[in-house]
């Protein structure tokens, strides 16, 4: 897969490069994933990161970061 100008991927999921970017100094001074994500008490569970990318449509064609909705295609090929 060809290198994403907005989005990048660390082995867990696509991460939006500008929200990860302002978000950096607030998660380094968080604590383990580990110890906030783990079996979900809740009904609404949070992931540590705001930043990671969802699917804009059904085909995976497109990334959007739900934080600041920005867009990328995605190429399959």
């Amino acid at each position: 897969m060809h290198q994403l100008d907005h989005f990048f991927n660390d082995g867990f999921g696509w991460t939006c490069r500008h929200c990860h970017k302002e978000l950096g100094e607030e998660a380094e001074k968080a604590s383990s994933r580990l110890l906030n994500e783990g079996e979900a008490e809740s009904k609404k569970p949070a992931l540590s990161s705001s930043a990671l990318a969802k699917w804009a449509d059904a085909a995976r064609l497109h990334l959007m970061c739900p934080r600041c909705g920005i867009q990328e295609p995605v190429s399959k090929a």
